[in-house]
């Protein structure tokens, strides 16, 4: 890219239709606290029934130790609206890197506030509950296609971004978005944020069937890349593949805000962006848990109690699932995962200057393990024509294994760079 190149996003189709939900739905006797004064929206829908994977993923037990006090998410996304009734008194002071108009709390799409909401919504008013509500949200806006054609923006928005959220208070960073084309100035951004001691997680994309063309942040070493999965269990048919996919998690079903108008929440098919929050959540509830880790040995734990079908080979990532889905409830109401060495990235293997100083060097651990296209592989990735190797992967606590349903919904930006 030259200096003369500016920066542009292109939003994603919809994956399907992505409908308006009828306020025809009662809200349900366990959702109905807290609601006087809520947006009629928020009151009209029961919204909360959808996002039945908090159910399989234990969350009520998990939030009986910790629900993420204590820990920050970095949401770079379109903006956060911090006036909803789950997001109230849940948003700290972030960074708008548009260069435009508004602040970071102007979302002018409704994404960045869903995926908000996924992480650290209270559920107050009937709207989506998230997997840490006790954690806070650090927003940084950036731009998509639409906004660009509209105003005048910074072409380097997302990498500013990135720095802002490394020099903030947050522990994690979560970006559901993604480009085409990487730079060196997002490189070194994304490299700036693990020397910062940060934990970068970024999806990897909604483009299996168009392209499966790797996706930045998601695709950088230091970033862990997030899959989407459907409601067996297996990848979701969009989610893309490769060796950028870390680890996976809910994909589908999970209702989205609209639009910036904030009126309604509506249905989508799925998408990357809701496993990117939903495992950021994760990461929260295991960190604030163990507040003395580091970002290598939280996200070593979630690689440790990630969820496995029964003939996955051992030493090997899948290309679809990475190291498996997520389980915080594992280590959390269980006790297991190995956080391993301070200063070692599960990533990378290599020794990272942003976690405490040891005396000595951690002994790195072997290689990373190798990630192989298996036969069981092809079965997660949601093809009707292969046969369910084993593939529906549960939450396994106390020796019951819950079927893990995992959903969700939204969409995936994809930036691109293009000549003024």
């Amino acid at each position: 890219m030259t200096a003369g190149m500016s920066q542009t996003w292109k939003r994603r189709a919809a994956l399907g239709a992505r409908g308006r939900l009828l306020g025809t739905v009662a809200v349900a006797a366990a959702w109905t606290v807290g609601m006087a004064g809520a947006a009629p929206s928020a009151v009209a829908m029961d919204v909360q029934s959808k996002q039945w994977y908090l159910s399989a993923m234990h969350a009520e037990e998990m939030w009986e130790i910790t629900t993420g006090e204590g820990i920050s998410v970095a949401v770079i996304d379109t903006g956060v609206n911090a006036s909803t009734p789950s997001l109230k008194g849940q948003v700290l002071k972030g960074f708008d890197a548009t260069g435009a108009e508004g602040n970071e709390y102007d979302d002018y799409r409704g994404h960045g506030t869903t995926m908000a909401e996924l992480i650290a919504g209270t559920g107050k008013g009937g709207g989506l509950r998230g997997l840490a509500p006790g954690a806070k949200i650090i927003p940084l806006r950036i731009t998509d296609t639409e906004f660009q054609n509209e105003h005048s923006v910074n072409a380097y928005d997302a990498e500013d971004a990135i720095r802002a959220a490394a020099d903030s208070d947050a522990q994690i960073i979560s970006m559901s978005a993604g480009s085409d084309f990487p730079t060196d100035k997002e490189r070194d951004a994304v490299k700036y944020a693990e020397q910062k001691g940060k934990l970068f997680f970024a999806s990897v994309g909604n483009n299996a069937k168009e392209g499966n063309k790797k996706q930045f942040p998601a695709s950088y070493p230091q970033v862990v890349g997030v899959a989407a999965t459907e409601s067996s269990g297996k990848a979701s048919a969009y989610s893309q593949h490769g060796d950028a996919v870390d680890i996976a998690a809910p994909g589908d079903g999970i209702p989205t805000w609209c639009d910036a108008k904030f009126e309604d929440y509506c249905e989508s098919e799925g998408g990357t962006s809701q496993a990117t929050a939903i495992t950021a959540a994760s990461a929260a509830l295991i960190w604030s848990a163990h507040p003395d880790w580091t970002a290598n040995q939280v996200l070593k734990v979630l690689f440790d109690t990630a969820g496995k079908s029964a003939d996955w080979e051992k030493g090997t990532v899948s290309n679809y699932l990475g190291h498996g889905i997520i389980r915080p409830a594992v280590n959390i109401l269980k006790g297991t995962g190995d956080p391993g060495p301070a200063d070692i990235s599960p990533l990378t293997q290599e020794q990272t200057s942003g976690s405490p100083a040891s005396a000595t060097p951690s002994a790195s651990a072997s290689s990373q393990p190798e990630k192989k296209e298996k036969a069981s592989d092809a079965a997660m990735a949601g093809s009707s024509t292969e046969k369910d190797d084993g593939g529906h992967l549960g939450l396994i606590v106390g020796g019951a294994a819950a079927v893990v349903l995992l959903g969700g919904g939204a969409f995936v930006y994809a930036r691109k760079r293009r000549t003024a």
